[in-house]
């Protein structure tokens, strides 16, 4: 039965990254139906946002179907495309571009607005990912789980500067936003709760019974060998059942937030041109 679980929510996933898919699709011609009508600087634009969607959604499909629970190394599909290195590397390009993003987004929107904090925020998102993105590898390497707890925090108060700075820009003052920005911001509230409340205990809860068990951890070299080399095939509930509910929720609405960046900036181009 717990077997029988995990193969319906690998094919859940699937399925979803095949709908997210369709999604970035439809983005992508609304773009370039788009691009004979706008500015030429509004347009690039737009194909920014469209193919750092694609690397993100692309990025998200990949996960998908090759499911990693990093630090014990485990996954679902026995593959070399499907070893933590390949997967974190993914991860993180991905994370990266859906981080420029929202960058963009709100500079945009900030310079529109004339909002000097949300222009900002924007120069601070991508370099906080990174940050967090390099907290992840410490982790992932060492599998010390205090750098997911940084990671996580840090993505926890990215995402509550972006809804601090929609709220600054104020989504009345951006008509044609309206609706994704308010979207955004109950999202974005949301994501925080989730983050704080779920995420940041967790890996908390899992660094102090790593302490508690004398548990050691690995240099920085030997977790380059150790995720090159090693893998455990399974479909075991009690491996996998911790991540499913953050996985789900990621491959699902971070994706359409991604794909809905890209028609927020279509509809920013509309509005200046």
């Amino acid at each position: 039965m717990s077997s029988q679980a995990v193969a319906r929510w690998h094919v859940l996933l699937r399925a979803i990254a095949g709908l997210n898919l369709v999604l970035w699709s439809l983005s992508a011609l609304a773009v370039t139906h788009e691009h004979v009508v706008v500015h030429h600087l509004i347009d690039r634009a737009s194909r920014v946002q469209l193919l750092l969607s694609a690397v993100y959604v692309l990025g998200c499909a990949f996960r998908s179907a090759m499911p990693v629970y990093d630090i014990p190394r485990v996954v679902l599909v026995d593959s070399r495309l499907s070893s933590v290195i390949v997967g974190r590397s993914v991860a993180s390009i991905a994370e990266l571009c859906f981080a420029a993003q929202w960058a963009l987004i709100l500079y945009r929107t900030g310079l529109l607005a004339r909002s000097p904090f949300g222009q900002a925020v924007s120069l601070l998102i991508v370099p906080l990912i990174a940050l967090a993105e390099t907290c992840s590898w410490h982790a992932v390497l060492t599998t010390a789980q205090r750098g997911h707890i940084l990671e996580n925090s840090i993505w926890g108060v990215s995402a509550a500067l972006v809804v601090a700075s929609l709220l600054a820009i104020g989504p009345h003052r951006l008509a044609q936003l309206y609706p994704p920005m308010i979207l955004w911001c109950i999202a974005g509230t949301a994501y925080v709760a989730f983050i704080f409340g779920f995420d940041v205990p967790m890996y908390w809860s899992r660094w102090h019974a790593d302490r508690s068990s004398g548990r050691r951890h690995l240099s920085i070299a030997q977790g380059v060998r150790d995720i090159y080399r090693r893998r455990v095939v399974s479909y075991r509930w009690e491996d996998w059942k911790s991540e499913v509910a953050w996985m789900s929720l990621y491959f699902t609405f971070g994706v359409w937030s991604s794909v809905s960046l890209v028609y927020a900036s279509l509809a920013l181009g509309a509005h200046r041109s």
